[in-house]
């Protein structure tokens, strides 16, 4: 017994421990059963830039490499237009999110509100699954490039040899440990490796263009290679244009960065419908980020391309994946390459910080509230564990395998930087603003464009997406229907006349009859009363008070209750409710009404005619059907004392 005793305890402390999360992101929706906790008030934006900035800025120790595999001499055109497209595209579009969608949901939640229904929450989880792929791979594939920068260093190369999975699979589960641990202490040591990180690169970039610029025939070995490669100015801008897909990677952070968007600190005046220091400071942070990364991509593809050889980008040399550390070793030496080498280890690894940031702020938006995944979905530790175990399986699955993951990758984040532009282009064009409708339309057809191009190039990242979609899809599917019995409604209000009916019948047994409303004449009351009292032998002087329910959307789950009173006929009690789940508003309203009167009601049903199993699917996917026997069974999980449990009577 003893040991049962302390067992208990124990269990407790675990349980509050993982819960203890649902308030440590801030600005989180809460469920019904969750325990208000108050909110952080936020970070300065530029603190807040350095977590999204750990995946953006991370994209320095392998982008040059990209860029010259791609482009060749091109690279710093290419390069150009990728800056071109970042401030003059990617920036203004999430500008304009961070107004229409404060709460970090992004454009998720931008597009989510021009469908409703089923097709609605498809559509969210057609996105979401594009979310997930671009988070899920952006912590995989950074482990597994930092894993790879470790193994390649000079002084660690023949002992961590072909170590690269387990190397990755460490990385992933410190990152999590670091998001058990505290959300805040994520962002603190996102600070500080970021400011290390570009300090480093400021001083290889300085070094690379004295290099450059002391040694004059580099840039006139490259200039003639170029113009006998390409011929002319267009041609270069032409072929750039063309390679530009395959540099999409550098567009990165730009999501993560509005996911993220709850942690700034706002005005003290700000409220949740306009938090306008929230939303200026998401600006700073974001326009801070791209320009910052800008410079730096422009910088690191000019002195790349000029100082390394060509041929140790391409696969197998000391430079490929690694082109910023390549010339730390080369010009200033093994002693600080290798600090350079740990502070890219150190981000690369910490860039999953955001994208697990992303997750955390993104999933439980969504997910709990379509009733597609468990309440405790909403807290932040049980959800890392989560995570974490799914990026064991994707670097598991690939190998820690860089480039395998590369497509997938650009696919997610091209998707949704492609979906933030169309749906600010709508924004705009319900805002009546043509010159920003036409300047967004233009900005979409680029990324759509940039996006198709990826997918032909590179297939393999829709099928790795598609299964992200499919998983979370059938997942959902199953959590909505394992919580199909739960009572949904987050709270019950009664106008002034149904509280009236109630404290009348109140003095009685109070019997409630469900009513699906066809003409509501006088006849239909009259004979469903008549029908109520033969099949359950009820006495002549018994009154009832009629409850008709309203469908609204079936594809909602959670949501408050609003009951109306009204007499029809100058005779028949009525109230009229509106809800997604009639069901569940019948079995909310009941315990309610026990709840407030200190009495046991009755309600009554008749049996609902065809075939069962069709009945419960009608009730699955639109919120009626079989609503007898399942009203009873959502009244059975919500009170599980019989003695207190409303009656149910089917006749």
């Amino acid at each position: 017994m003893a040991t049962t005793d302390r067992a208990r305890p124990r269990t407790s402390r675990v349980r509050a421990w993982m819960l203890e999360g649902l308030s440590d992101m801030a600005g989180h929706q809460q469920g019904p059963h969750a325990v208000p906790e108050p909110a952080h008030k936020g970070q300065r934006w530029w603190r807040v830039m350095c977590l999204t900035g750990v995946d953006y800025f991370s994209t320095l120790g392998y982008q040059p490499g990209i860029a010259a595999l791609a482009a060749g001499l091109l690279s710093p055109v290419a390069t150009i237009v990728l800056v071109i497209v970042t401030l003059a595209g990617a920036l203004p579009v999430y500008r304009r999110v961070a107004e229409e969608s404060h709460r970090g949901e992004g454009s998720i939640a931008m597009l989510e509100r021009l469908l409703s229904f089923w097709k609605g929450k498809l559509f969210v989880l057609t996105l979401l699954g594009f979310a997930a792929t671009d988070f899920l791979i952006t912590i995989t594939l950074s482990a597994a490039d930092a894993s790879t920068h470790l193994v390649e260093n000079p002084h660690l190369a023949d002992p961590l040899h072909n170590q690269e999975l387990l190397i990755t699979l460490v990385l992933i589960a410190l990152l999590g440990a670091v998001f058990l641990k505290g959300f805040l202490e994520a962002i603190g040591v996102a600070v500080a490796l970021v400011g290390a990180y570009l300090a480093l690169n400021a001083v290889v970039v300085v070094v690379g263009l004295w290099h450059v610029v002391t040694e004059g025939h580099v840039i006139t070995d490259w200039s003639t290679a170029l113009t006998a490669e390409h011929g002319n100015v267009f041609a270069m801008v032409g072929v750039a244009l063309l390679v530009f897909p395959k540099l999409a990677l550098g567009l990165s952070g730009f999501e993560t960065g509005v996911a993220v968007m709850p942690h700034v600190a706002g005005d003290p005046g700000d409220t949740d419908e306009k938090p306008a220091g929230r939303i200026r400071g998401t600006k700073k942070l974001l326009t801070t980020a791209a320009l910052i990364m800008s410079v730096f991509l422009i910088c690191t593809s000019f002195i790349t391309t000029l100082l390394i050889p060509e041929k140790e980008f391409e696969s197998g040399g000391q430079a490929n994946g690694r082109a910023l550390a390549y010339l730390a070793h080369e010009y200033l030496g093994n002693a600080f390459g290798t600090v350079y080498d740990v502070s890219t280890i150190a981000i690369l690894w910490f860039a999953g910080a955001s994208a697990m940031a992303g997750l955390l702020n993104l999933m439980p938006r969504y997910l709990p509230r379509y009733g597609m995944a468990p309440h405790w979905a909403r807290a932040v530790r049980p959800m890392v564990i989560v995570f974490t175990l799914i990026g064991f399986l994707v670097t598991w699955i690939f190998d820690a395998d860089v480039d395998a993951q590369g497509g997938a990758y650009a696919t997610g984040v091209l998707v949704l930087i492609s979906s933030a532009a169309i749906a600010v282009t709508i924004a705009a064009r319900k805002a009546g603003q043509r010159n920003w409708t036409i300047a967004f339309a233009v900005i979409s057809a680029v990324f759509l464009y940039t996006t198709v191009a990826n997918v032909i190039e590179r297939p393999d990242g829709v099928k790795i997406g598609a299964c992200f979609i499919a998983a979370i899809i059938l997942v959902s599917l199953l959590s909505r229907l394992a919580r199909a019995f739960e009572l949904r409604v987050t709270g019950v209000e009664l106008d002034s006349m149904a509280e009236r009916f109630v404290r009348d019948i109140a003095s009685r047994r109070i019997r409630f009859i469900a009513n699906e409303p066809d003409n509501r004449d006088i006849a239909e009351y009259r004979e469903k009363i008549e029908q109520i009292r033969a099949d359950n032998d009820v006495p002549s002087q018994e009154d009832f008070v009629f409850v008709e329910v309203t469908v609204l959307d079936p594809s909602e789950f959670e949501a408050g209750l609003t009951v109306r009173g009204e007499v029809m006929h100058g005779r028949y009690r009525v109230l009229t409710l509106e809800s997604s789940s009639i069901p569940n508003a019948l079995a909310a309203l009941v315990l309610h009404v026990r709840d407030t009167t200190g009495r046991i009601p009755h309600i009554y049903f008749e049996w609902t005619e065809g075939n069962p199993f069709a009945n419960f699917l009608r009730f699955f996917l639109f919120g009626q059907g079989e609503v007898a026997p399942v009203t009873r069974e959502v009244l059975r999980e919500a009170e599980p004392d019989r003695s207190r449990r409303p009656r149910v009577h089917v006749g």
